[in-house]
This record gives structure tokens, sequence and C-alpha cells, in this order.
């Protein structure tokens, strides 16, 4: 059995179902109003506000003709205007029953349709049999009134739901329309949808980048916000990659489309937003079931009342009709059935809009359960490759002669540490030549000359062949202690300096720590680097539980320890080493700048590369099981206390005079009800954490 993604309701997936496929994904309806509102959400918006424009003017009339103007014939008058109202303003209620039928389900139009017509018909007969009911009066306001209540509230929950979409809007707004194809020497635009793998596409100034695609010519700065979070523009040159719905900032560039269509990152994007927002949370299993049976119960609830009263009260047959009317009224299906999806729908927007993909809302309350982080090192809680530290002079060199010689050494080096070396002196505007002769010797070091014929070192103690001095060598200890890879350098066989370097913490891994250890979470650090480094990171961490020189598997099995521990475990890593123990943790949280299959394992995503954006996912995933909760307490209870005091509970302490106003009242409560949900999932918005 499936949901109707719009209000909730149980539909049987049989072949007379209402149907919709997105995306590959099929989606079933309980009523034609339902799928229009998902296939063509504007053209049902314009339809609900001509049935307002209708409703209202007459509803009004109805009211004064019958408790301030009475006219001759007015109760002709009144069936005719009421008649307008109920079978035009209210039709799509009546095509809710058909398509229920059809369904062989029932639905909240079924509610709404039986108890308006019900005072309809009473009315009716009255007017043209009064003899039949001699006491008793027309309720022509009482259904005109509660459609147009009933219209009202679902255009203020439309309203409020288009305000909860606004994020996805966002994300598709930020999709680019057009694009310049070059073909030779001439350039044609086309639409988006038109571009295909490996065309050439140029990007002027200010223009939104197309598509995913590498740069073949040019160099400019690409403002990546929309997608990273990230407030600085990056330079992008030849062999670079760029993003689709980014902005080139400064200058133009020569692009070739490296992916198209729905595989491009903002696709993925907005398609894992959506998927999110429309799946579901097993908290949302309760509602479900009761759901499935709740029109019919509260049709059998309504005839029981109403004949109870009828023939046990003595209460009159208006009166019998209007608790009728009340309890059917009253009811309202459509809170239980958005009580979960509003929340998730708003929720997953505000993710998207930190940073944050959610794959589904069963992440979601995963990440509110969780009280155990394991936690990778490189790529994690590092920037994942070695930047220079400490450069500590041994003799009359400055730190910048120290880095100029070592920059000279390593220029035609390919390995990591020799390439951070190159970046530091570039960053430091040191212009270093390449290198007269260059040899490098595997797990020593390099030996270099410059043009000027001096003789350059720089590696281990090994190159070196000789003891340090006792100053020297408790500074090199101290490096080596704080984790950093340390190297020697020398110029013509003297020592003149040591340069440290270390895969340095991300700017906001301590803050990221912090929070998640504040908040009661117990933080792990497993990593396959060795101790002395893995000890050091986890110090200026305060990371107290560590775990150095784990296999992938060896990091699955400290998962699965702890979960057998009774902890639920939220494993947060970037490299492939680490989808094992993505996949096998309560929730997986990838960083999103990792390699694809850490992004596929996790459930969460954080786009920015932001370790403390993982406990801002956390909390996010408690407070939107919190508003969850409070949505599911809301529709429950509304329904346990007013369809009590529909069917008559009140009748006792306030006689039948209160069936004057109570259907009147029952409709803006229905109304209310769903509203009061909307809005309250409206208020993730606002979810925030220092």
């Amino acid at each position: 059995m499936a949901t109707d993604p719009v209000c909730g309701m149980h539909v049987e997936e049989a072949g007379t179902a209402l149907v919709s496929e997105n995306e590959g994904k099929k989606y079933y309806f309980c009523s034609t109003t339902c799928k229009l509102q998902f296939d063509k959400p504007e053209l049902e918006m314009k339809i609900l506000k001509q049935a307002l424009a209708v409703a209202w003017p007459l509803t009004i009339m109805v009211a004064i003709l019958t408790y301030v103007l009475h006219i001759v014939y007015g109760n002709y008058v009144m069936l005719v205007l009421a008649s307008i109202v109920q079978f035009y303003a209210g039709r799509r209620f009546y095509a809710g029953i058909i398509d229920a039928i059809k369904n062989k389900s029932a639905n909240m139009d079924t509610l709404i349709a039986i108890g308006t017509s019900a005072a309809w018909v009473y009315s009716t007969v009255v007017v043209f049999f009064p003899a039949i009911f001699p006491a008793s009066g027309i309720y022509y306001d009482t259904s005109t009134i509660i459609i147009a209540l009933i219209l009202t509230g679902t255009y203020m929950q439309r309203l409020a739901e288009s305000m909860a979409s606004t994020a996805v809007s966002a994300l598709v707004a930020l999709q680019p329309k057009m694009a310049h194809v070059v073909k030779g020497t001439d350039i044609t635009d086309v639409s988006i949808e038109q571009i295909k793998k490996g065309d050439i596409l140029l990007v002027k100034p200010g223009e939104k980048i197309p598509t995913d695609s590498v740069v073949l010519e040019g160099e400019s700065s690409v403002d990546e916000s929309m997608i990273t979070g990230e407030s600085i523009p990056v330079t992008k040159r030849k062999g670079g990659k760029v993003t689709g719905g980014t902005i080139n900032a400064t200058s133009s560039l020569r692009i070739k489309a490296a992916r198209v269509g729905e595989d491009t990152a903002l696709a993925q994007i907005i398609k894992i937003v959506e998927d999110a927002a429309s799946s579901k949370v097993p908290i949302q299993k309760l509602a479900d079931k009761v759901s499935s049976y709740f029109v019919p119960i509260v049709v059998l609830i309504g005839l029981l009342a109403a004949l109870g009263w009828y023939f046990v009260g003595g209460v009159g047959l208006n009166v019998s009709i209007l608790i009728f009317v009340s309890v059917l009224i009253i009811a309202c299906p459509c809170a239980l059935g958005i009580a979960t999806p509003a929340a998730l729908l708003v929720s997953s927007g505000k993710a998207a809009k930190e940073g944050i993909l959610v794959k589904s809302g069963e992440s979601l309350q995963m990440a509110s359960k969780v009280n155990a982080v394991v936690l990778d090192k490189t790529g994690t809680l590092t920037k994942g490759k070695p930047e220079v530290t400490d450069i500590i002079p041994l003799s009359t060199y400055s730190k910048k002669q120290i880095l100029g010689f070592a920059a000279i050494a390593e220029m035609d080096s390919e390995h990591i540490l020799g390439k951070a070396i190159v970046t530091e002196a570039n960053d430091e505007k040191i212009k270093a030549e390449f290198p007269k002769k260059f040899n490098y010797r595997q797990g020593f070091g390099i030996t270099a000359f410059d043009k000027g014929g001096r003789k350059i070192m720089i590696g281990n103690r090994e190159l070196f062949g000789k003891n340090l001095p006792e100053e020297p060598e408790r500074q090199l200890q101290k490096l080596e202690s704080d984790g950093k890879t340390t190297l020697i350098v020398g110029v013509d066989n003297k020592i003149i300096g040591f340069i440290a370097l270390a895969d340095v913490l991300k700017g906001d891994s301590k803050k990221a720590i912090g929070a998640l250890q504040g908040s009661g979470r117990e933080v792990w650090l497993v990593t396959g680097d060795n101790e002395r480094v893995a000890n050091a990171v986890a110090k200026q961490l305060d990371i107290k539980n560590v775990i150095a020189q784990s296999k992938p598997e060896q990091k699955m099995e400290k998962i699965i320890e702890l979960q057998k521990s009774g902890k639920v475990v939220a494993m947060v890593g970037d490299g492939i080493n680490d989808a094992p123990a993505l996949t096998k943790a309560d929730l997986g949280i990838a960083i999103g700048a990792g390699t694809e299959v850490a992004v596929q394992a996790g459930g969460i995503i954080l786009i920015r590369n932001s370790i403390y954006d993982a406990y801002v996912a956390l909390e996010l995933g408690k407070r939107t099981m919190s508003k969850i909760r409070q949505n599911l307490f809301w529709a429950f209870g509304y329904n346990m206390i007013l369809i009590p005091v529909a069917a008559g509970a009140l009748i006792p302490f306030f006689t039948i005079s209160i069936y004057s106003f109570l259907p009147l009242l029952a409709a803006f409560a229905m109304a209310f009800s769903s509203v009061t949900v909307v809005s309250n999932s409206l208020l993730l918005t606002r979810f925030k954490v220092q």
C-alpha cells in the first residue's frame, strides 16, 4: 500500500489508482486534486483561488439571509446560492469521492462531501417539504461556511507548503537556462537540455557555469558559494574542474562538458533533497496505520453518535444531522498525513542551505539518536595534504633563505612533501629556480646543486650521516613528537635548519570536537596513521579515545563493538577505506570532497567539507524529530479531544444549543489543524547552532 505524497492518506496500488511518475519513481494519489497539486501546483492553486472567489461572497450572502435579512422566498434564494457553493466551489470534494470509489478506499474528501451534503440535503428537503420537519430550521449557512472555511484552510496550507519548499526552489533556480556552444569559429546559444557530454562551451564573466565541466582555456575566479558555502571565489585554470550553477566572476573560460543533465552535481543535490522530503521515517508507521482506518471509523462514529442522540437522547432529527456533520468535518486525517512530510520538507531544505545533504528521512531520525561518533583523521579532521608548519634556522640563514634553498632542491620532485615546500615558497613570493643537478635517494632525501654550484641537501638524518648537536636534536625530537614530519636542510655539507610539515587540522575541527563532546556524544578517532601522528592530533583536539594503524576492516570492527555496547554510532569519513565503516555504522556521514564511493556510502553528505557540519547535521536531526513528534501529538490529540466533542460530549453541559455554532467551529478547527502542523514545521527554518 502506497501513501499519497500530498495528503498522506493510504492508497491501494491497484490498476485504478491515480499515478504520476517522476524521474523513474511512481507516486500514488487518493484524489485528482492531490495529483494535480503534485503535478501542477500552480494550476491547482489557480483553481483553488477561483473556488474561494465564489465561495466566500455567496456564503456571506447566505449568512445575511439567515441571520439578518429575512425576505420572501429567502429560503429558495439561499437554496440557489448554497447549491452553487456546494457543487461548484465544493466540486473538488465530490471528485475526491469518485476517486475514492475507484480506488476502493476513503479519503478526506469523503468526510467533507458526506458531511456538507447531509446539511444541504436536509435543508433542501425542509425547503420543499416543510411539513415533514415542522420544527426544523435550514442549515445552508452551515454547509456553505464549512466549505468556505475548508477551502481557506487548504489555501493557507498551500501557502505554508510553498514557503517550506523554497529551499528546493532556490536550488532549482541555480540551474542555468542557456549555454554558448563553441563549434569551430561558430558560437551558438542552446538550452541547457541540449548540451551533450564533450561539448565545448564559452562562459563569459558574470555568467553561470552551464554544467559540470573541465577548463580548457582561460583563468578566472569562480564563485562556488551556492554549492560549497565558501564565500571566497576559487581560481580556476586549465585542467581545473568547474561545477554547473556556480558563477564565473572575472574572465572568459572555455570549458568541456563532463557531466550533463541528471548526472551533474547540482541535479544530484536537488534529487537528494527532494527524495529526503518525500521519504518516510519509522515513527510515521503509527500515523500511517491510523490513517488507513481513519475515514471509515469516523463515518461510523458520526452515524452512531447521530442515531444514539436521536433515539436515546431525543434531540430531534435536525440536531442529529448536525452531530453527524460535526463529527465528519472536525476529523482531520490530513494533519496526521502531513505531520512527518511537512517537517522533512522543511528540514531537508534547511539542511541543503547549510551545505548538508540528507538522503532520507530515516537518516535524520537516526541522526537524532546518535550518541557515539567515530572519526577518520586524514581529510576529515585534517586537510588531507601536508603543509609547512615550522621553519627552524640553526645558523645565520633566515627562514626565507632556508625555504628558498629547499624549494630549489624540490622543484623537480613529485613527492607530496616536496610539492608542499614549493607551494609554501610560492606563497611567500620566493622565486626558486630549477636545480642544475638533482639526485633523489629513496628513503633518505634529495641532493641538488643550484646554478651557483652550491650543494643543497634536504632529507632525514640518514642523508646527512652524522649525529646532530644536543640542542638541534632536542628541537628535532620536539617537532617529531608533535606528529610533524621534519626535514633537515643543509648547504655545502653544513646543516642550516629544519622544515617541519604536517597534515594540518581543518579550521573548524577543534570547534567540532568540542561541540560533539559537549553535547554528550562519545568521540573516537580511528585512523590508519601511525600512533605518533594519531596521538598528536588527538592531543590537539582533546580526544581521549584513539585507535591508530587501523585497516578498513578494523574500523568496521570498532563500530560493531560500540554498537554491541548499546551505542548508536555515526561514522564520519571521506576515503575509499572509510566506505565499509560508513555502511556498517548506524549513520554514515560522508565528507563531500571525499571519494565518490564514500559519498555514496553515506546517509548524510557534507558538501562544504566541514567537520563541524557533522555536528550541525546531528543537531538538525534531533530538532526535526522533535517537530515530527510535536506534529503527531497535535494531530492525534486534536482528534482524540474534538471528535468526542463533536459527537455530543458537551450536550449534558451546554444543551443542544451548542450545535448552533459547533459545525462551523469544526470546519475552522479542521482547517486550522493542517495549517498548525505546517506552520510548526516551518519553525525549523529558524534552526541554528553556534
